[in-house]
């Protein structure tokens, strides 16, 4: 498997998450990352338990987890000689990641090399009431909206499990960074980028965003159910709770024949919009059919339908489909979750 950025250089300034998450996809694709921390390292270092050892030091897994593979050098930059030695870094390299309050990379930096990609990341943006704001995650969370869809359908809210506006900004940083990369290949000439937590975290409310907009309805949490969609939530089963994604009415009809549901005669549930409307009906007609078998019985039953018990993270790593496509790697000996790139000539 070929890498494509082999021989681009990166230098990864950010801190935490979106930035050095980022980097992190750009070494994937098989750049050369070379990442500059305080003499204090990065605030992540010490984000645990757990720990690991690396380089006789305790290092926290959340640091871990964007870090490993990057070559790390300390340099603090109000010290004027470390200052320069980064601007002769930034010299060398291709891609620049940032992640500082907006203007303090222009106060440092100031004016970029020609034909460098600079993408800068913030919690706001560069213009607005909060751009001089800092924000993490939950913060973006909770403001954004995404928390008060997220928990369950007594109206509870919960946040996501990871730092999803973290890992969706560096997504859509690393697929901006390639753009200009391309352009800079055909032009010859580099791109300034700026990225903000709070617009990524809009852009992924998505269909909710867009059902709110159409409708006027603030949505609210419904624990695994779907908006739009009907079923497709968690049940519980003998033994576990067993999600079950009807996607269409086709995958209705099979559901309905697998189960052997009695549809009441009155009911129009063959489709999806009736469904949705009815959608207690329905819930508790499944709930009642799938409580007779276990997980794994049901799993068969339903061959055809998209189904899957509610695993574990240990369960879903140890998965045999994980092993055969091979996604733990280890790197200086600390194993890890492999690229979910694939390359081929």
């Amino acid at each position: 498997m070929f890498r494509p950025l082999e021989g681009v250089q990166v230098l990864d300034l950010s801190r935490v998450l979106a930035g050095p998450y980022t980097a992190k996809l750009l070494s994937d694709l098989g750049a050369t990352v070379l990442r500059v921390e305080a003499p204090w390292g990065d605030d992540t270092r010490g984000w645990g338990p757990p720990f690991t050892e690396i380089e006789d030091e305790q290092v926290a897994a959340y640091w871990t987890s964007v870090n490993l593979g990057k070559s790390i050098i300390r340099k603090n930059l109000k010290i004027e000689s470390d200052l320069q030695d980064v601007r002769k870094l930034i010299s060398d390299s291709d891609i620049i990641i940032e992640n500082f309050r907006p203007g303090k990379a222009e106060e440092w930096f100031d004016p970029w090399p020609d034909r460098k990609i600079v993408c800068s990341i913030s919690a706001y943006g560069n213009e607005g009431p909060r751009s001089r704001e800092g924000g993490y995650d939950i913060v973006m969370q909770a403001r954004s909206g995404l928390m008060s869809i997220t928990g369950d359908e007594n109206g509870t809210i919960a946040k996501v499990g990871v730092a999803v506006i973290d890992v969706a900004t560096g997504l859509h940083a690393s697929s901006a960074i390639i753009a200009a990369l391309y352009r800079r290949e055909k032009e010859g000439i580099g791109a300034k980028l700026t990225l903000s937590l709070w617009d990524c975290a809009l852009d992924l409310l998505v269909n909710q965003a867009q059902n709110t907009i159409i409708s006027g309805k603030n949505p609210t949490p419904m624990g695994t159910s779907h908006p739009n969609l009907v079923p497709y939530r968690s049940y519980t089963t003998l033994d576990s709770e067993f999600v079950i994604a009807v996607g269409s009415d086709e995958q209705w009809g099979k559901l309905v024949r697998a189960l052997r549901l009695e549809i009441p005669v009155d009911s129009d549930w063959s489709k999806n919009s009736q469904r949705v409307e009815d959608r207690k009906l329905v819930d508790t007609m499944i709930s009642k059919s799938v409580k007779q078998f276990t997980s794994s019985e049901l799993e068969s039953l339903l061959d055809g339908i998209p189904c899957a018990p509610v695993n574990s993270i240990k369960q879903a790593l140890s998965d045999s489909h994980s092993t055969e496509r091979g996604m733990l790697s280890s790197t200086f000996g600390i194993e890890h979750v492999s690229s979910p790139h694939r390359f081929h000539n």
